[in-house]
C-alpha cells in the first residue's frame, strides 16, 4: 500500500477515535439487552465474517515469523478483549465522570511507551498538547452524568467497588496506550487490513469460551430488530472500521503524536449523547472540547521554522 499524506493519516487517526465515541455512546442499548462477554462475543463473530477476505496474505507481504504473530496476539489481547472488557465493568462499578478522568491519562501513556518501547523522542509541544488534553478530558467530565451499571452488575455495592472499578479503568488505559504503540511496530510488515483481520480473529477466539456458555442461555427471540441492526453497526465499527482507519494513520504518523488522537474518544461520545440521546451539555463541557481540538492541532501542525539571520559581511 502506498503511503498516506500527512493530513490524510491525520484524518483517519481523528475519524477513528471519533468512530470508538461514536458506538460506545451508541451500544449503551445494547448493554442491556446482552450480557457483556456474549455483546463482547457477538461482535468479533460479525467482525470475523465481514473481514474474511483480509486475512489473505497480500503478494507483497512477508510471511508471518513468531515475532509478528506473538505481537498480533498481544495486540488483540490488551487492545481488543482486556480494553473492552476492563471499560465497559469499570465504568459499571464507578461512573462516567470517573472514567472520563481517567481515560484522559491515555495520550500521556502513548507518549511514555512509545519514548521507552519504540524510542520516539517526544517534543515539548508534544507535552503540552497532552496536557491540554487532559486538562480538556477532565473539564469535561466534571459534568458528566453517572453511567447506568449493565444488568447483571446492577446491584454492586460500596466503597471498595468503586476502588476496584477506577483501577480497571486505569488497566483499560495502559490497554488502549499498549494497542496505539504495538500496532505502530505492527505497520511496519504488516497492511492496515490484515493487521484488523487478524487481531480481530485472536479477539473471537478469545471471547468464545464465556460467548457460547452465555449464548447457550440467552433468549436470542426477545432481541427486537432494531437492537439486532443495532449491534451490526457496532460490530463493524469497532472491529473493522475504526481499526482499519487507527492502523492506517499509524502507518505515517508516530504514536506519540497518535495518542493525542484519543482524545476524540470520550469527547465524540459525548457529543453523540447531547446530539443522539439528549443529554445536555454546559459551558464546561463546550470549554473542553476547545481544550482537546488545541491539543490536537499543537500536537500535529507543522509549524513554520525560524531561520537565523545571516551575519552581515
Amino acid at each position: 500500500m502506498r503511503p498516506l499524506s500527512r493530513p490524510a493519516a491525520l484524518a483517519c487517526l481523528a475519524l477513528s477515535m471519533s468512530l470508538v465515541g461514536t458506538y460506545v455512546a451508541l451500544s449503551k442499548p445494547l448493554a442491556l439487552v446482552f450480557p457483556v462477554m456474549l455483546l463482547a462475543w457477538l461482535r468479533f463473530g460479525l467482525g470475523a465474517l465481514a473481514m474474511l477476505g483480509w486475512l489473505r496474505k497480500p503478494a507483497d507481504e512477508p510471511a508471518l515469523g513468531m515475532h509478528a504473530k506473538g505481537l498480533l496476539f498481544l495486540n488483540a489481547l490488551l487492545g481488543n478483549f482486556l480494553f473492552t472488557v476492563l471499560m465497559i465493568y469499570g465504568v459499571s462499578l464507578t461512573s462516567a465522570s470517573t472514567a472520563g478522568v481517567i481515560m484522559a491519562s491515555i495520550p500521556a501513556w502513548v507518549a511514555l511507551l512509545s519514548r521507552f518501547f519504540l524510542g520516539e523522542r517526544i517534543a515539548a509541544r508534544t507535552w503540552l498538547a497532552i496536557a491540554l488534553a487532559a486538562a480538556g478530558i477532565a473539564l469535561f467530565a466534571l459534568g458528566k452524568p453517572t453511567a447506568a451499571p449493565p444488568a447483571e452488575l446492577s446491584g454492586t455495592p460500596g466503597t471498595g467497588a468503586r476502588w476496584l472499578g477506577g483501577m480497571l479503568l486505569l488497566g483499560a488505559s495502559c490497554c488502549e496506550a499498549a494497542y496505539s504503540v504495538i500496532g505502530k511496530r505492527l505497520t511496519a510488515s504488516l497492511g492496515p487490513r490484515r493487521i484488523s483481520a487478524l487481531m480481530n480473529l485472536w479477539g473471537f477466539v478469545l471471547a468464545t469460551p464465556a460467548g457460547l456458555w452465555l449464548a447457550w442461555q440467552f433468549d436470542f427471540s426477545a432481541v427486537s430488530w432494531p437492537n439486532w441492526l443495532l449491534l451490526l453497526f457496532y460490530a463493524l465499527a469497532a472491529c473493522v472500521w475504526s481499526v482499519w482507519l487507527w492502523m492506517t494513520g499509524l502507518s505515517t504518523v508516530p504514536a506519540s503524536q497518535a495518542g493525542v488522537f484519543t482524545t476524540f474518544l470520550p469527547l465524540s461520545a459525548a457529543l453523540v449523547g447531547v446530539l443522539a440521546l439528549g443529554e445536555a451539555m454546559g459551558p464546561l463541557q463546550w470549554l473542553a472540547f476547545a481544550l482537546a481540538l488545541a491539543s490536537v492541532v499543537l500536537a500535529t501542525a507543522r509549524l513554520p521554522r525560524l531561520r537565523r539571520a545571516s551575519p552581515a559581511r
